[in-house]
């Protein structure tokens, strides 16, 4: 085993020619480099003496993640591999390199290179989202302070492992890049890492983090053009709208018992992530990998129709969910209007359980999607 510690996470795109899971799980541990960026935390930890279910809904949400599980090694057909020569992402105008003019110049072998790398780094953001989750998951076991939350975040600990596993492996496998992680994501995981409150934990990551990824998931499944990619989005789309709906009605009934002081701490807190989230979606890292003019790629996405409306859409199912759960207060309101995103507010949030939706039987509704 070799661990090297380093500052912060990598700066360049890291790549993986060739890469066979069969061979890399036979790697000898004098083969394997783990580089590990270090932080510290005051996490606060609570047993809880108790043992009693004191909701049902979180229980039943428990006992769904059970019964819906999916091993990511077996249930994906990793055998298929989606053609070098055809994009892993339908051509849209919706999306905010379409309509940039560098990109309409590309020819159209240079477009389907474009959208390799364009793929790779949203699902890489979502590797390293997925990876926060599963460290803030692993935290809420610890510090969460019921019965119900604790055996649930433990059950979501393992959804956020599986998730890891199968975005890192279609990323090294079918892709063969990782792009490094964007600095405002970085800024979030590190924000909602470091805090001693759990509760902030489980607004940052339940709410924010996982109510924008869920968004961005389904976005691309509608997409995407690889079968594999499709499945897998699917899998995981199923796990991620158990963890929103989960925080919603946790945090719903939890905020409640805060003093005036401790909610408008926490809504400035949900502020400041939405805030960070919406600077997230303008990348330009690949932009920055094909050489174009980046200063001006970015101005053109934060000034392009399309790219607000692509971000506004985003928070469709965040902005609800904060006015459910009692965040949306007279004081932060005037911000989410500034920041473009208080128009959803009234729009449907997560938090009424859909139990026929969230029961249905995961493997018959996959083998459709199945390449």
């Amino acid at each position: 085993m070799k661990i090297t510690k380093a500052d912060g996470p990598p700066k360049e795109i890291l790549t993986f020619n060739n890469l066979e899971v069969e061979n890399e799980l036979n790697l000898t541990p004098s083969q394997v480099e783990d580089v590990a960026e270090i932080f510290n935390t005051p996490l606060t930890g609570a047993y809880n003496w108790d043992y009693t279910v004191a909701d049902n809904r979180i229980k039943k949400l428990y006992e769904l993640g059970k019964e819906l599980n999916w091993n990511g090694s077996i249930d994906l057909n990793w055998d298929y591999t989606h053609p070098a020569n055809e994009r892993l992402v339908q051509a849209d105008e919706e999306l905010p390199h379409e309509t940039l003019e560098a990109y309409e110049n590309l020819t159209e072998e240079e477009k389907i290179e474009f959208d390799r790398h364009d793929t790779a780094e949203l699902l890489s953001q979502f590797l390293h989202g997925e990876q926060g989750a599963l460290l803030v998951a692993s935290q809420l076991t610890s510090c969460a302070p019921t019965y119900n939350a604790k055996l649930y975040a433990a059950s979501q600990t393992f959804d956020e492992a599986r998730h890891v596993e199968v975005f890192n492996r279609y990323l090294q496998e079918k892709i063969g890049m990782h792009y490094p992680i964007n600095k405002n994501l970085k800024l979030l995981l590190d924000k909602i890492l470091t805090d001693e409150r759990w509760d902030l934990k489980f607004i940052g990551m339940q709410i924010i983090i996982e109510g924008l990824a869920l968004a961005a998931f389904q976005m691309l499944k509608g997409l995407s053009k690889d079968p594999l990619l499709t499945q897998l989005l699917h899998y995981v789309i199923r796990d991620e709208a158990r963890h929103v709906t989960f925080g919603i009605n946790y945090l719903e009934e939890f905020v409640t018992t805060l003093s005036e002081k401790e909610i408008e701490e926490r809504a400035q807190f949900a502020y400041e992530a939405c805030y960070l989230s919406k600077e997230r979606l303008v990348s330009i890292e690949v932009y920055e990998h094909f050489g174009w003019n980046v200063e001006d790629a970015r101005q053109f996405q934060l000034s392009s129709e399309i790219m607000q409306t692509f971000q506004k859409l985003l928070f469709q199912r965040v902005m609800p969910n904060l006015k459910r759960i009692g965040l949306l207060t007279d004081s932060i309101r005037p911000k989410f209007e500034k920041l473009g995103i208080l128009e959803y507010e009234d729009d449907a949030s997560d938090a009424d359980i859909d139990w026929a939706d969230l029961s249905r039987p995961l493997f018959k509704e996959t083998a459709e999607l199945a390449p």
